[in-house]
């Protein structure tokens, strides 16, 4: 039987990765052995280990290297203590092979340390980019490093195959994120409210802003711009948390002085894969710099007001408007997401991102592909 290892760190990347875990568990010919690290092992966070076990996935180890500070030196540290964490994790416990996803720093450090036990590495979502984030890098980086690649689109094909890939290591699978939408059932409106305690009114903005790492000093200036501006807005703001990245804090207590001072305002630790996937269906309106209004919002046709440099370089459809920092460009990308307009325009919307089948070509793949020397021994492949 083939091991499947597979690496978690955050509520995002494990919303991804779902549809790929259970066909993994599901799979007779391969073995699943879960490492969780990261942001899931903290309270801080939401404990969102928590959810992973009451999905029913047996959990192989976990991996602690988060240390409570948010600081630059803390970040880097963290890199060490993960790098020490999954060493020891690889020693016992050895995949066939080790799947990894996106551009966290936590995710690089399990990367890096699998490089010295010759560990076959599959990489999803690499060839994309993320110009206002250290995340760019650590995405290019894990691509370097990785023996096969799982891509959203041919686009980000070619940029692997630009970065010196052989093209027969690299799938374009789509994003396995979207596999979610065939296959969970989306909560109501009422169910929502009654689940998270919250009270949506007759329209909500879902709000998920995280720190732009390439710019964090400017973090709570930012963040001021941006509460400014939803402060004018009529429909409910509804934050999530933001990542464990340089000057998370900050944005964690901005909200909640917000929250606490604005009665329409709610704020919900952690939603789910299924409470996140159902707040999209239902809101008026995404604002803020996440992924999820990149990659997975066109599929509800769902307007995007995306803020900042975070997000920039990834391939987006026509339901993002890119606006900058301040709060009246941000008030006026509100004000046009949310006019019914702009709605009507998005009726025919394609999500570029892929057709909700990445699961089984990315499981296939792992599957079938030869595990000896012609996988490790890596060619640069000149254009």
């Amino acid at each position: 039987m083939r091991t499947i290892g597979v690496v978690t760190v955050a509520r995002s990347d494990y919303g991804m990765y779902l549809p790929v875990l259970r066909r993994i568990q599901e799979d007779p010919d391969l073995d699943l052995l879960l490492f969780v690290a990261g942001m899931h092992l903290s309270p801080q966070f939401g404990l969102t280990v928590q959810a992973i076990e009451a999905d029913g996935f047996k959990i192989s180890d976990r991996i602690e290297m988060l240390l409570s500070s948010d600081t630059p030196e803390s970040i880097a540290k963290s890199m060490g203590l993960g790098t020490l964490g999954f060493a020891q994790t690889y020693t016992r416990l050895r995949p066939d092979i080790l799947l990894v996803l996106g551009d966290r720093f936590e995710m690089h450090a399990a990367t890096v340390a699998s490089l010295p036990f010759s560990i076959p590495l599959a990489h999803i979502h690499g060839g994309e980019s993320t110009e206002g984030a250290i995340d760019e890098a650590m995405r290019h980086s894990i691509t370097k490093m990785s023996h096969l690649h799982f891509v959203a689109t041919e686009s980000y094909a070619r940029r692997v195959v630009q970065m010196g890939e052989e093209p027969w290591r690299v799938t374009v699978s789509g994003a396995p994120s979207l596999d979610n939408l065939r296959t969970i059932t989306l909560l109501s409106r009422e169910e929502l409210e009654r689940r998270y305690g919250l009270d949506l009114g007759s329209s909500f903005l879902l709000v998920t802003y995280h720190p732009v790492t390439l710019e964090y000093e400017q973090t709570a200036t930012q963040m001021a711009y941006l509460l400014a501006a939803l402060e004018r807005t009529e429909a409910a703001p509804v934050f999530t948390l933001p990542n464990a990245d340089t000057q998370n804090h900050v944005i964690v207590q901005m909200v909640k002085q917000f929250v606490a001072n604005h009665p329409k305002a709610r704020f919900v630790a952690n939603l789910g894969t299924q409470g996140y996937f159902s707040m999209m269906k239902h809101a008026t309106a995404m604002v803020g710099n996440s992924s999820s209004g990149i990659v997975e919002a066109a599929s509800f046709k769902l307007p995007v007001v995306n803020v900042g440099t975070r997000q920039r370089g990834r391939i987006r459809s026509t339901n993002v408007i890119d606006v900058g920092y301040k709060s009246e460009e941000i008030f006026e990308g509100v004000r046009r997401a949310s006019s019914q307009e702009f709605r009507s325009t998005l009726s025919d919307l394609v999500n570029p991102y892929g057709d909700g089948h990445a699961a089984e070509r990315i499981v296939d793949r792992l599957r079938a592909v030869t595990l000896d020397k012609t996988i490790l021994m890596k060619h640069f492949c000149e254009l």
